[in-house]
C-alpha cells in the first residue's frame, strides 16, 4: 500500500495556524505577479512574431521554437522547481527563480541572433519553473478558509487574463519601439518588473518549506523531458524541415519514452517513493476528469493566440498595436467572467463549465463566419463579437476548472496535484502551438492566410466541442 506523497509543490500542512506565516494583501499581490510574468511571456512573443523574423532572419520554424522552447522547459520542470522550494524553502526559491528570470530576460532581449533568442528562451522557461510553483505553494501553505478559497480564485483569474493580457502588452510595447528597442522590448520590460517582485518578495512573502521533503525523482523528471521532447519537436520543426527522418523516429519513440515513465511512476508508487506524478492520483475523479477538460482547452487557446497573432499582421497587415488591441475585448470579458464565474458555480454548480463551453464555441464560430465574409478586409468591429463571447466563455471555464482538478486532492498531496495540473496545461498550451501553428502555417503556404484561420478556427471549434461533451461528465458540485 503506498503512503501519501509528501513531496510536492505546495507544503503538507493544511494550511497556516495561529502560529504559522501569514500571507497579507501585499504579499498575495506579489506572488500573483510571480505567478503572471510566465504566463505573460509564453503569449507576449506572439505579436512580435513578424518583427523577430525581420531583424533576425529567424524563419517559421525557429519562430515556433521560440514559443515552444519556452514552453516545453517551463512545463518540464515546472514539479521540479516545487519540489526544490519544499527542500530549500519556497521564498528563497521564488526569489531565486524572480532574479534567473529577469537575468534570462535580459539574455533574450540582447540575443544576436535567432538560436541565441530560443536558447535564451528555453533557460528563461526554466527559470519560470522555479518561480510559478513557490506562488501557489506559498497560497497553500499561508493561507485557509475563505481567504485561500479568495487567494485560488484571484490566482485562477490571474492565469487566464494573463494569457491574454501578454499579446496586448506585447502589441504596445513593440510598437512603442521604446529608445530603438523593438521586439526587445518585450523581454527587457521583465527586468525592472522582476526587480520589484524581488523587492517586494523579501519583504511581504513569508517563509514556508514542508517539514519532510522526500528527494528528487530524477527517472521521473528524465522521462517526462524525453516523452515531450519526442513528440514536440518533431511536431514543430517537422513540416519546415520537410518531415526528415528523425522526425518520424521521434515521434514513434514518444510512445515508448510515454509506457516507460508511467511504469516507473507507478512503480514508485507502488514502493511508497515519491513520483513526479503519482498514477494512484488519478484515481480521484474530479482531478482525472477535470485535467481531461484542461488538455483540449489549452492546446486550442495556445494555437489560437499564435495564430490569431500571426493571421492579423501578416494576414490582415495590422501593426503590432492593431494586432494586440483587437484582443482587449477578449481580455474585458474574460476578466469579467472569471469574477462571476466561482459565485455562479454556488447556484449552478458545474454547469457553468458546459456553459462556458457553449458560449466560446458561439464565438469561435462567429469568428470564422466574419473570416470567411469579410477577409481581408476585416477589423476591429467584424471582430469584436466573436473574441468577445469567446473571452467570456472561456472566463467561466479556467478557474472553476482548476478548482474541480484540486477539488479532492487529500491535503498532504495538494502540491502533487498543484504541479501535475500546471505541468498538464503548460505542455497543452505548448502542444497546441506546435499542432494548430503547424497546421496553419503549411494551409497558410499553400491556400492562403483566410483558408488557413478558417480551418484551424473549426479545428479548435472541434475541440471545443470536445470540452463540452467531457464537461458533462464532471460531478454536479464542486467544494
Amino acid at each position: 500500500m503506498s503512503k501519501p506523497s509528501v513531496l510536492s509543490p505546495v507544503p503538507v500542512r493544511a494550511a497556516a495556524g495561529p502560529s504559522g506565516p501569514a500571507l497579507g494583501p501585499l504579499g498575495l499581490f506579489t506572488l500573483l505577479l510571480g505567478a503572471a510574468l510566465p504566463l505573460i511571456d509564453f503569449f507576449i512573443v506572439n505579436v512580435a512574431l513578424p518583427t523577430i523574423d525581420h531583424d533576425l532572419a529567424a524563419g517559421p520554424a525557429l519562430l515556433e521554437l521560440v514559443v515552444v522552447g519556452y514552453g516545453l522547459s517551463y512545463a518540464v520542470l515546472l514539479v521540479l522547481g516545487g519540489r526544490l522550494g519544499d527542500m530549500y524553502g519556497r521564498r528563497r526559491l521564488f526569489l531565486v527563480g524572480m532574479a534567473a528570470f529577469g537575468l534570462t530576460s535580459l539574455a533574450c532581449g540582447l540575443a544576436p541572433d535567432a538560436w541565441t533568442l530560443v536558447g535564451a528562451r528555453v533557460a528563461q522557461g526554466a527559470a519560470a519553473a522555479l518561480m510559478l510553483p513557490q506562488a501557489l505553494a506559498t497560497i497553500q501553505a499561508a493561507t485557509a478558509g475563505p481567504r485561500r478559497a479568495r487567494a485560488m480564485g484571484l490566482y485562477g483569474a490571474t492565469a487566464g487574463l494573463s494569457m491574454v493580457a501578454g499579446q496586448i502588452l506585447g502589441g504596445v510595447l513593440v510598437a512603442a519601439d521604446i529608445a530603438g528597442t523593438g521586439w526587445r522590448a518585450i523581454f527587457l520590460v521583465n527586468v525592472p518588473v522582476a526587480l520589484l517582485g524581488l523587492v517586494l518578495a523579501a519583504r511581504s512573502v513569508p517563509r514556508t518549506r514542508s517539514e519532510s521533503p522526500a528527494p528528487v525523482d530524477v527517472p521521473g523528471t528524465a522521462l517526462l523531458a524525453v516523452a515531450l521532447l519526442t513528440l514536440l519537436a518533431p511536431l514543430t520543426e517537422g513540416r519546415a524541415a520537410g518531415w526528415p527522418l528523425w522526425t518520424w523516429i521521434s515521434l514513434a519513440a514518444f510512445p515508448l519514452a510515454a509506457v516507460a515513465f508511467y511504469r516507473v511512476e507507478r512503480r514508485a508508487d507502488r514502493q511508497g517513493r515519491t513520483p513526479l506524478v503519482p498514477p494512484s492520483l488519478f484515481a480521484l475523479i474530479p482531478l482525472r476528469r477535470g485535467l481531461a477538460l484542461v488538455l483540449p482547452f489549452s492546446i486550442g487557446f495556445g494555437g489560437f493566440m499564435f495564430v490569431i497573432a500571426v493571421a492579423l499582421q501578416q494576414g490582415l497587415g495590422m501593426g503590432a498595436v492593431a494586432s494586440g488591441m483587437a484582443l482587449v475585448p477578449m481580455a474585458l470579458a474574460f476578466f469579467v467572467a472569471s469574477l462571476a464565474g466561482p459565485r455562479l458555480v454556488v447556484q449552478y454548480g458545474t454547469r457553468i463549465v458546459t456553459a462556458g463551453g457553449v458560449l466560446q464555441g458561439l464565438g469561435i464560430a462567429l469568428l470564422v463566419l466574419a473570416v470567411w465574409r469579410g477577409w481581408p478586409d476585416l477589423g476591429f468591429v467584424q471582430l469584436l463579437p466573436g473574441l468577445a463571447l469567446a473571452g467570456f466563455g472561456q472566463g467561466l471555464q479556467l478557474p472553476v476548472i482548476f478548482r474541480i482538478v484540486l477539488s479532492e486532492v487529500p491535503t498532504e498531496r495538494a502540491g502533487v496535484g498543484s504541479g501535475v495540473m500546471v505541468t498538464t496545461q503548460q505542455s497543452a498550451l505548448a502542444l497546441g502551438v506546435a499542432t494548430l501553428g503547424s497546421l496553419f502555417l503549411a494551409l497558410a503556404a499553400e491556400a492562403g492566410m483566410r483558408q488557413a484561420l478558417s480551418v484551424t478556427l473549426l479545428v479548435q471549434l472541434a475541440m471545443v466541442a470536445l470540452t463540452v461533451l467531457l464537461s458533462l461528465r464532471l460531478p454536479r458540485t464542486v467544494d
